[in-house]
C-alpha cells in the first residue's frame, strides 16, 4: 500500500477507490461479485459488504437480481463537480466554442493524468462524418495528439509512460519508445503534435500544449476525418488552433490566491 509524505494510506480507502475505478473502466459492461473479488484480490465476503455500502450511498448500482454491478450515479455528480469547479476548464470553454465555429471540426480540451490523458471538454463537429468523443474518456498519452503535445513538454528521461512496448490503439500507434521519442523531437521543433490515425483509424489530430503550467498539463486539439484533410484545411486548422492556444494562455495564468492543485 503506497505512502505519501510518510503518512501510511488507509487500506479500506484504497480498496474502495480501486473498486470504483474498475467499475468505471468497464463502462456499460456490468460485472459480478466473484469477478470483482478476484480482480482486486479481496475476499468475497468483504467485497460484498463494500458493494452493499456503496450501493446504499449511490456510488454503485445493481440490477434487479442483485448479481450484476456497475458504477452509480453519484460518480456522475462528482465528476461534474470537478469540471464545474475547475477555473481553467470554465475559462477555456468559450475559446473551444470559437475554434469549433471557425473550423467546423471536433475540438477537445484534455489533461495529463499519469500515463494517460483525460478529456475535460469536447465540442463535436456538425459534419455527418466526424469523430465522437466523450468527457471523461481516457487514452494513453503516447497514442494521440493531445498526449504527445504534453509529453513533448517533458524531458525524454522523465516521460510518464510505462517501460517496455507501448500499447497500440491502431496500426499507426507508436509501440516502441525510440519512435515515440523521435516523434516528440518533431513536436518540440514544430510547436504542436500531429496524430495521423494513431488513436482512431480514419481520424487525424493536431494537439497544442497550454503552457500556463510548466510543464504543461492541459492541451487542446482538433480532430479531423482524413478524407476531409487536404493541405489547405490542415494549414487552417493549425493556424486557428495556434491562435486559440494563445487566447487561452492569455487569460489563464494562475490567479493570485487560487489553489495550486497538485
Amino acid at each position: 500500500m503506497p505512502e505519501n509524505s510518510g503518512v501510511r494510506g488507509v487500506k479500506s480507502a484504497f480498496r474502495t477507490v480501486a473498486l470504483l475505478e474498475l467499475l468505471a473502466a468497464r463502462g456499460d459492461r456490468p460485472t459480478r461479485l466473484d469477478e470483482l473479488a478476484e480482480e482486486l484480490g479481496v475476499p468475497r465476503s468483504s467485497m460484498y459488504q463494500l458493494l452493499r455500502t456503496l450501493i446504499d450511498c449511490g456510488w454503485v448500482r445493481t440490477d434487479t437480481t442483485g448479481s450484476l454491478y456497475g458504477i452509480g450515479i453519484r460518480a456522475l455528480h462528482t465528476g461534474t463537480s470537478y469540471l464545474d469547479s475547475d477555473p481553467r476548464v470554465r475559462a477555456a470553454r468559450p475559446f473551444l466554442d470559437e475554434a469549433s465555429e471557425a473550423l467546423g471540426e471536433t475540438i477537445h480540451l484534455a489533461r495529463l493524468d499519469g500515463p494517460n490523458v483525460v478529456y475535460l471538454a469536447t465540442r463535436e463537429s456538425h459534419e455527418y462524418l466526424r469523430t465522437i468523443s466523450r468527457v471523461g474518456r481516457r487514452i494513453p498519452a503516447h497514442a494521440g495528439a493531445l498526449g504527445k503535445a504534453l509529453l513533448a513538454e517533458r524531458p525524454d528521461g522523465r516521460l510518464p509512460i510505462p517501460e517496455g512496448p507501448l500499447t497500440p490503439r491502431t496500426a499507426n500507434t507508436h509501440t516502441e519508445r525510440t519512435t515515440l521519442l523521435a516523434d516528440l523531437a518533431g513536436v518540440r521543433e514544430r510547436g504542436y503534435a500531429i496524430d495521423r490515425e494513431e488513436t482512431v483509424t480514419g481520424i487525424a489530430g493536431f494537439g497544442f500544449a497550454l503552457r500556463y503550467d510548466s510543464p504543461a498539463v492541459d492541451a487542446i486539439s482538433c480532430s479531423v476525418p482524413v478524407v476531409r484533410l487536404g493541405d489547405a484545411h490542415e494549414a487552417r486548422v493549425v493556424a486557428v488552433m495556434r491562435e486559440i492556444r494563445t487566447k487561452i494562455e492569455s487569460v489563464l495564468p494562475p490567479a493570485s490566491g487560487a489553489p495550486d492543485w497538485r
